[in-house]
């Protein structure tokens, strides 16, 4: 019975491991996109219809537009901007998916600010997409992220 218990868990893990990939890779190819500078890139990491918002420091919620977003990435040189992340939780229920990461954000190779990521994302022909992202921003008490 042991054994059968040991498999089911290495199974589920693999599983969940693949999922997790897949579910992490247009967030990963937002931030890789961003380093390179690739506005290209960046625009497949979005659904259609994606909604990009900030909490400020007095608590409101400023939103941006994310064409702008993704034309701002094409005015800087390769490696101007490198928002290094850890992805602390994934959640998922279907074709609908939640995952924080906190951040450090580096411009032109210095700390610049950190905060945390909210990032809400669909599955939609069989491929996850960031259909909203919120985040907060501050430079106090930024950790370093390799």
């Amino acid at each position: 019975m042991n054994t059968i218990t040991a498999i089911l868990v290495l199974c589920s893990s693999f599983c969940f491991g693949q999922q997790n990939e897949e579910i992490e890779k247009p967030i990963r190819s937002l931030f890789l996109g961003m380093k390179n500078a690739d506005p290209g890139l960046v625009k497949t990491a979005f659904a259609e219809n994606a909604v990009l918002q900030t909490v400020t420091r007095d608590g409101t919620v400023k939103s941006d537009n994310i064409q702008e977003f993704i034309g701002t990435v094409s005015k800087f040189a390769k490696d101007d901007l490198d928002e290094r992340i850890v992805v602390e939780a994934i959640h998922t229920d279907g074709n609908l998916a939640s995952v924080f990461t906190p951040y450090s954000f580096y411009l032109k190779g210095k700390l610049s600010h950190c905060g945390a990521n909210s990032f809400q994302l669909v599955k939609q022909n069989n491929e996850w997409k960031i259909q909203y992202i919120i985040d907060t921003r501050r430079k106090e008490n930024c950790k370093e992220i390799k």
